[in-house]
């Protein structure tokens, strides 16, 4: 009352002091219910989102299919555990509370006996060595949390009666970094530990288990090379967010199909939203954007004939090493590619303990092995005497007449130098027992005439030897094949041609290409772009996105139909004449033509017999020809010995498959009660 009295005196200078007094008040009151009425929303979402964290969920990785739809590579479930902290809180600071009191306990122990010690009473300074400092309680609440959350992983691995490792800066990387998601402890249970953990998780504070899906090759080693294997890479794909607080665990493909269509397969990753606490801890979760399921991708491998590829491989020697490729002659398709060693892709999406780890990777980089390495593709091999195919089809369309006769003196005479050995030996040889018996001096001789050697260039580069097919870009190597400016150039000499025209010496080539050249000389002239993929499907639907066009045609052969009936009559006679050398490819049933070959192997410029390549090259059947089949082996006895019975194998297979397929098909009388 005594303000209002001194108000009613009649003092301006005291009446303005009251109004701006009052007005000042007005103006904070007014400021103050802005801000928590008005205000009161917007402050609450800038809060939100400054305690929001943003994760990236992987999406789920599209299938890898053969032919008829069965798969190569898919996807499985993955039962995990993982350890949630925030449920920890209370535990972890019960335990910091109970250390941080030991240690107090401990310092003062330690001090009370340095004053005993010095029989006096310690000054300020001397007591701050005794002191609880803050690195000391930041020490304390790391062991803390650790020990808490080992403990707790001890005892989920005596009840799952499994080991699981805890390391202690792999804990605390994910406390400090992402402690808003869960820890992962233990990924990929089998069934008995599923079961354990169910049972007995009401127990286990802070525990649970998800599902994730997980790469998975049901065929194990199984067109490993021609699939390839993922890596661990939880970066953003092309026209995704970069920016996430978190991101899960998610793969992109190295090698094979897994990399060429890594966009395709991998999908569109998915977002969502953790909103934390104080102290980091999640809250709760809101998906912004589900993920997007991958692709999948349709080849034109078939599982059987792949399958009987790689055991045929396998069983040749052993620790073979090698490659076998099956091509449709009719369009250039690729029924199977098989590389030996080989290796299982279910290793890299899988966790290990470190021993086991360490063991495969020994394996996997060992420099003598290469079990990584697709010798189909990737490998230079000398082709040896299957060059004689290519040497023969030029010989020919030079005028040669196949049924003049050749007599050998079972070696071919080199002026100044060894002479050039012959496993067909001495006698007289026409076209077809040269081609069957592989007579070095024959050819030798065919290729010394004049312009044949243009005429050999010529043919080889409408195969397109010496470059790469393009069947996985930068996953293969192009060979090498002389030019024409190679051949004409002063260096080159005789002996120069008569190595080249029996597959040695400055070419070489791979599996895959000697699998386009087959299917051209059995086709007809066709020189086939070799075709892997079919088609991409979106995931869960059977209608195609994109398609690959089949028997798509790189060059032709431009030699005679003549030329061609008489390289494919000899080869017939490699298979079915008893001087064949490669009559261990024989099947009932079926006629295969086919040609040996075994290649002398240079290692520190001498002649290494035991590393030489051997071969078979053939297609069948002869009066239809539609399977390619080449097979080459280092190391082997010979291409007949070898290589050959690989062949067989397959062939067999192939008969199998289209026996099959035969009773599967539709009768022509059920065809005409459908219609």
């Amino acid at each position: 009352m005594l303000i209002f009295d001194q108000l009613k005196k009649d003092d301006p200078q005291l009446r303005f002091l009251a109004v701006m007094v009052f007005g000042g008040m007005v103006v904070l009151l007014a400021g103050l219910w802005w801000v928590q009425v008005v205000s009161a929303g917007y402050y609450q979402d800038k809060l939100e989102t400054q305690s929001l964290r943003s994760v990236r969920i992987p999406a789920v990785r599209g299938k890898i299919l053969d032919r008829d739809g069965r798969p190569l590579a898919e996807n499985r479930p993955s039962y995990n555990i993982n350890l949630y902290l925030e449920d920890l809180s209370a535990k972890f600071q019960a335990a910091y509370a109970t250390a941080l009191t030991q240690t107090r306990k401990g310092l003062a122990f330690q001090m009370a006996a340095q004053e005993k010690r010095l029989n006096r009473e310690l000054t300020k300074q001397e007591k701050k060595q005794f002191a609880v400092t803050l690195k000391i309680k930041n020490d304390l609440q790391e062991q803390t949390h650790y020990e808490v959350s080992s403990n707790i992983v001890a005892d989920v691995g005596a009840r799952l009666e499994q080991n699981i490792p805890l390391a202690q800066k792999d804990f605390q990387r994910h406390y400090d970094k992402a402690r808003a998601i869960p820890l992962p402890v233990l990924a990929n249970l089998n069934s008995t530990q599923v079961a354990r953990f169910e049972e007995q998780s009401i127990h286990t504070p802070g525990m649970d288990m998800d599902i994730q899906s997980l790469r998975y090759y049901p065929n194990n080693t199984t067109a490993a090379h021609l699939l390839g294997y993922l890596a661990r890479n939880n970066d953003s794909s092309e026209g995704e967010p970069a920016e996430y607080n978190y991101r899960m665990d998610d793969y992109t493909g190295l090698t094979g199909i897994e990399k060429l269509l890594d966009k395709e397969l991998r999908g569109t990753a998915g977002a969502k939203s953790v909103l934390v606490n104080n102290l980091g801890y999640r809250q709760r979760e809101t998906v912004w954007s589900p993920a997007e399921p991958g692709q999948n991708v349709v080849l034109t491998i078939d599982l059987d004939i792949q399958k009987a590829s790689e055991v045929a491989l396998q069983e040749a020697q052993a620790n073979a090493r090698g490659a076998v490729v099956v091509m449709d002659a009719r369009n250039g398709d690729v029924l199977a590619m098989a590389s030996n060693p080989t290796y299982d892709p279910n290793f890299f999406a899988e966790r290990h303990d470190p021993a086991t780890s360490a063991k495969m990777w020994e394996y996997l980089n060992d420099k003598n092995l290469r079990p990584q390495w697709n010798r189909a593709m990737q490998e230079n091999y000398a082709p040896g005497s299957i060059f004689k195919i290519v040497v023969g089809l030029a010989a020919l369309e030079q005028g040669l007449n196949p049924e003049e006769t050749f007599h050998s003196l079972g070696y071919f005479p080199m002026p100044g130098r060894k002479p050039i050995g012959d496993t067909a030996g001495a006698g007289d040889f026409n076209f077809s027992r040269a081609l069957a018996k592989s007579s070095n001096p024959y050819f030798i001789t065919q290729a010394l005439k004049p312009g044949m050697l243009p005429k050999i260039i010529s043919v080889g580069q409408r195969l397109h030897l010496g470059e790469r097919t393009g069947l996985l870009p930068r996953q293969e190597t192009p060979g090498h094949f002389p030019s024409l400016n190679d051949v004409a150039a002063s260096s080159w000499r005789d002996g120069d041609t008569a190595n080249f025209s029996i597959g040695q010496g400055p070419i070489v080539v791979t599996p895959l290409q000697m699998a386009v050249m087959i299917a051209a000389v059995a086709n007809g002239g066709k020189v086939f772009q070799p075709r892997l993929l079919t088609r991409i499907e979106p995931y869960g639907a059977t209608e195609a996105a994109q398609s690959f066009p089949e028997g798509q045609l790189r060059d032709t052969l431009g030699v005679s139909a003549r030329s061609l009936r008489i390289v494919r009559e000899a080869m017939l006679a490699d298979v079915e004449s008893p001087e064949g050398t490669g009559h261990a490819a024989a099947i009932p049933g079926w006629r295969i033509a086919g040609k040996t070959g075994t290649a002398e192997v240079e290692r520190n410029g001498k002649k290494d017999r035991s590393a030489k390549n051997t071969w078979f090259v053939s297609f069948a059947p002869v009066e239809n020809p539609r399977y390619v089949v080449v097979a080459t082996v280092e190391g082997g006895a010979s291409g007949g010995l070898t290589c050959a019975p690989i062949a067989h194998k397959v062939y067999l297979a192939i008969q199998q498959r289209e026996q099959q397929r035969d009773k599967k098909a539709p009768k022509p009388e059920t065809l005409a009660q459908m219609r």
